[in-house]
């Protein structure tokens, strides 16, 4: 008898396997040591400490590219967890004193930090439990396997039938590793599909369904599974008519795949003749290999973040240089923006851990409100961004802008560093564009102002969703709020493309709803003609604007621009999508 979950689907793909749960903890009891062992049980902890620090350090060597930067720094932070002594010196201490189990002494000293952690009034230190527990969970898992318990990856035994995972959370570290465990797809209980884990998800393309209330105890182990990573569905003992929905199902899947792998060389042009143009958003330099494979017409995203992440120094304007002109010379003149630093909130600075910890990271100094603060983290890259933009078409974008003085501030910075560069001798564009991120809900409502000051905008949905809608995406108890298609949002969009028209500049989006194909064709019918998305998604993106029309899709978004009911709003796209 079927048994039907939904979920969100956070990447896609058909996939048919065999059930492999995962427990977070594996079952603890204490266990007194005789005197004689006390040492030998404090050495096999720290041979799992060490197994789970090598553990991290090769799974780092594997992360894909096109990753956010942060993963790395997410790895870093757990494999830095693993050598503190809250974690080394401290559990053997409490073998020694309590002459216990490895695994009990852990447990205790995971309780103890976990409670710690959880009485801190400041969120993103509070969310920090989390990272403990699984690092906690990982080497528990080790000591198990050191104690003779069976691996995960032997779950299902080897008649090469894929294994689906299903558990409460899977942490990025433990997604990457995925693929040479046998595993083709995974379920878990949490998750949102803006975290970090949905993004590697889908740059592994590991088709998942996450927000599956119950599945570890509605699934059992080895029973068959199908999930569908796109529609978010989850089926379990599947009958015969069922399963030979899903092949004919995976078969269309397949063919749809290579379908969009002959529109690599085709233009971005709607049915009516409209051209669109398609660039990607680039995490790191060797992802540019992605987006020229796919012809991508551009870069509309390079984030540098990733040059100052998981380091203890700062990069010089050397360094810079060196990347940014990298990327534009492998882009053989097709134009690239280049994001100035967006550090803060979420991506802090190793030397600001130590230093004033802002009781709300999302709205505290962060993107170019930190680079204002400290004009010697920003020069620097300014300068490098300068230099570089005499190598190939640049353009340069600022993050978080939310009124005309900061924008004030920064142009005259650049002003500044140009005439720096003539004293100097040193090549530049002194026309290189300069554009704004529209991400705070006050640029949206102000950019009729902002428009005759800048050479472009472009719309970061993440952020612009999240503050307007005033909900942490990444926070588990609220993300459900998280609605790109709520009228506030939807309004700001139109208002950002309307004022970019007027003004004559050109308007693109860089935000997860830009690369989500769900929405590229409301995104059309609101007036967007430039695109930058992952590559990933990149060719489903053009498979939809080359069935489209974009005149009469305008008059269709008109209409769900005017409605104030979300069910309606919701229906009206899936019959735009159906077009």
């Amino acid at each position: 008898m079927n048994l039907h979950l939904s979920g969100i689907g956070i990447s896609r793909g058909i996939v048919s396997g065999r059930v492999m749960r995962l427990s977070d903890w594996p079952e603890v009891t204490e266990r007194r040591m005789p005197p004689r062992q006390v040492e030998a049980e404090a050495t096999r902890y720290l041979s799992a400490l060490k197994h789970a620090d090598e553990e991290l350090g090769t799974i780092r060597t594997e992360i894909p590219p096109g990753s956010p930067p942060e993963i790395a720094g997410f790895i870093e932070a757990h494999q830095l967890m693993l050598r503190d002594s809250t974690l080394s010196s401290a559990v053997v201490e409490i073998i020694r004193t309590r002459r216990c189990n490895a695994e009990w002494a852990l447990k205790l000293q995971r309780d103890e930090l976990v409670a710690a952690f959880e009485s801190m009034e400041n969120p993103y230190l509070r969310s920090r439990r989390d990272d403990v527990d699984q690092v906690a969970s990982r080497v528990q898992r080790l000591l198990a396997e050191g104690a003779g318990k069976r691996k995960p990856g032997n779950a299902c035994g080897d008649d090469n039938t894929p294994l689906i995972l299903v558990a409460e959370d899977i942490s990025p570290a433990d997604i990457i590793s995925i693929p040479h465990r046998g595993v083709a797809a995974f379920v878990t209980e949490m998750g949102g599909p803006l975290s970090h884990t949905a993004i590697l998800a889908r740059s592994l393309r590991i088709p998942a369904v996450v927000g599956v209330h119950h599945a570890r105890r509605l699934l059992r182990e080895g029973e068959t599974l199908i999930i569908d990573g796109k529609r978010g569905t989850v089926v379990a003992s599947p009958d015969e008519p069922t399963l030979k929905a899903f092949r004919r199902q995976a078969r269309e899947d397949r063919r749809h795949q290579q379908h969009l792998r002959q529109l690599k060389s085709a233009p971005a042009r709607t049915r009516d003749g409209k051209h669109i143009s398609l660039q990607a958003n680039i995490e790191l330099p060797d992802d540019i290999s992605a987006a020229r494979r796919i012809n991508a017409e551009g870069v509309g995203l390079y984030r540098t973040e990733f040059l100052y992440l998981n380091r203890e120094d700062l990069p010089d304007e050397q360094e810079q240089l060196r990347a940014y002109r990298k990327v534009i010379r492998t882009m053989k003149g097709a134009p690239v923006t280049i994001r100035t630093l967006d550090l803060g909130a979420d991506k802090p600075l190793d030397r600001e851990r130590s230093g004033h910890v802002s009781p709300n990271p999302a709205l505290g100094l962060r993107a170019i409100r930190l680079c204002l603060n400290e004009p010697a983290l920003f020069r620097p890259q300014l300068r490098a961004l300068l230099r570089a933009s005499a190598h190939g078409p640049l353009r340069i974008m600022l993050p978080m802008i939310a009124s005309l003085n900061e924008l004030h501030r920064v142009k005259a910075l650049i002003r500044e560093i140009q005439t720096e560069l003539d004293e100097d001798g040193l090549r530049y564009d002194p026309d290189v564009p300069v554009g704004i991120m529209i991400e705070v809900p006050a640029a949206a409502l102000a950019a009729r102002l902002l428009a005759p000051h800048v050479d472009f905008f472009s719309i970061g949905t993440n952020d612009l969703i999240q503050y307007t809608l005033a909900i942490d995406r990444a926070d588990e108890e609220v993300n459900y709020l998280y609605d790109p298609l709520h009228p506030a949002v939807l309004q700001l969009i139109d208002m950002t493309i309307s004022a970019g028209k007027r003004a004559g500049i050109p308007v693109s989006m860089c935000g997860e709803m830009a690369g989500d194909p769900g929405y590229t064709r409301l995104l059309l019918g609101l007036g967007l003609n430039e695109f930058s998305v992952p590559p990933t998604t990149l060719l489903e993106v053009k498979h939809l604007i080359s069935t489209s029309d974009s005149s009469e899709l305008g008059r269709h978004c008109q209409r769900i621009l005017r409605s104030s009911s979300p069910e309606r709003i919701n229906r009206m796209l899936a019959e735009l999508n159906r077009g």
